[in-house]
């Protein structure tokens, strides 16, 4: 026997199994299995929301018996945060992104804040999350869309912090401002809208560059 023997054993069309033989042992890989629970777990987040997804829905989905579904995960719970985990990756590569170290604060903060917002606001679980949290109060919806405003929160905290140590921002309380910015952004974007007739992306800068730069006062 060589070192090293690997081979292919096919499952389905979609599903294959690989198996290493190494040194005299044998690993084991479900190398798609795991995503496609995922998958199927989050489209039925999105359609059903928290409280009505079970794990029978997930594995119908999934095309898979509910045993595998517990290979890979203990509740649905645990289901649940791992698919908010890889959001807020996705997130965070997001803002990382449109991070411009040569632009100036407010210009990179627009910038991150408008596709945050847009990928929260397209993307079908967000819009599911909330729905089910402002008509039931599902607690778990209510903490899923807590912890995605967490992450814009720390990363408009480490970008005042930023600010400051470079001397574009007054000395203050990164906590409290970052707070402020981020309530003031989701009234121009999206509460005004309920009252006055929507903002457009030049006029929303503006009114938020006046409100948190130069201040109302004559």
């Amino acid at each position: 026997m060589t070192d090293r023997v690997t081979g292919l054993v096919k499952w389905s069309d979609h599903q294959w199994q690989c198996y290493f033989l190494e040194k005299g042992s044998v690993r084991v890989a479900l190398v798609d299995r795991r995503q496609q629970v995922l998958q199927a777990a989050t489209k039925s987040f999105s359609l059903f929301g928290y409280k009505a997804t079970t794990m029978d829905q997930v594995a119908k989905i999934a095309n898979v018996g509910k045993g595998t579904i517990y290979t890979f995960f203990t509740n649905k719970e645990q289901l649940f945060d791992e698919i908010l985990h890889d959001v807020v990756i996705e997130m965070k590569i997001i803002a990382d992104r449109e991070i411009r170290r040569d632009k100036p604060f407010f210009d990179n903060l627009h910038r991150v804040l408008d596709a945050l917002l847009e990928f929260r606001s397209e993307h079908e679980l967000f819009i599911k999350l909330s729905q089910e949290n402002r008509e039931f109060g599902t607690p778990q919806a209510g903490e899923g869309l807590d912890k995605i405003e967490n992450v814009v929160l720390e990363y408009l905290e480490r970008e005042v912090e930023h600010a400051i140590r470079q001397g574009e921002m007054k000395p203050c309380d990164p906590k409290i401002v970052s707070v402020v910015m981020f309530r003031l952004y989701i009234v121009l974007t999206t509460e005004l809208n309920k009252t006055h007739t929507p903002l457009d992306k030049e006029q929303i800068k503006a009114y938020f560059h006046l409100f948190l730069a130069e201040g109302l006062a004559q």
